[in-house]
């Protein structure tokens, strides 16, 4: 969203309000490191009880030391959370790789939590804030590359369904194995085709669709 300007994201508040919509996620690159663009960020968030939002950062965030203001108001950006209904139970995985990286640590944790609670949910879905894969020239930071061979075999071998990242700011979606990598659009007020996209968990799959601002 990379706020400043809160149009889009208002837009995306107004939309994970509705009804069906379980939870807000956002994977980084929400402000520009700011003090006062986090400022903005928290007065424009619903409240969780009304819409559950889970936040993670990205390499934006981190600017002018954003990243003790956004331990300051939100906590850790690694954690995950799980959806339970009465059939079934799924597993959202949020990974901080704001930094380009996410570190031997926390791929300890990932490991570890993978090993003893994969086997018991119906869907794995991991978010995270650098994209795996590009299909064009960019600037932007790419993972270490043994570090990409190492998660992209731990999700294989783990039946992650999706993977979700942003960073790139062009939405793309690519096969691996049985995973689905996504990279996100931006929705920041600057970007002239912002987009969102809409998580859909069912018995028969972990279906996605793009959604186009209005």
């Amino acid at each position: 969203s990379h706020i400043g300007g809160t149009k889009n994201f208002n837009a995306l508040v107004a939309e994970a309000r509705k009804p069906e919509n379980l939870a807000l996620v956002m994977i980084g690159d929400l402000v520009t490191g700011q003090k006062e663009d986090y400022e903005i960020l928290n007065q424009n968030l619903p409240s969780f009880n009304e819409v559950p939002y889970f936040l993670m950062v990205g390499n934006h965030d981190l600017f002018f030391n954003g990243w003790k203001t956004f331990y300051e108001y939100f906590g850790s950006s690694t954690y995950y959370f799980t959806v339970s209904t009465p059939t079934a139970n799924d597993i959202y995985i949020c990974i901080d790789s704001g930094s380009g990286t996410i570190g031997n640590k926390q791929l300890e944790w990932l490991i570890s939590l993978l090993t003893t609670e994969r086997a018991n949910y119906r869907n794995c879905i991991v978010l995270t804030h650098v994209n795996f894969f590009r299909n064009h020239n960019q600037i932007a930071t790419n993972p270490l590359v043994d570090e990409i061979y190492v998660l992209l075999d731990l999700f294989a071998k783990n039946q992650i369904n999706l993977v979700i990242t942003g960073h790139d700011h062009r939405k793309a979606v690519y096969v691996f194995g049985n995973t689905t990598y996504i990279t996100l659009n931006s929705i920041a007020d600057s970007n002239k085709t912002p987009s969102y996209l809409n998580i859909n968990i069912s018995d028969q799959k972990a279906d996605y669709e793009f959604h186009d601002f209005k």
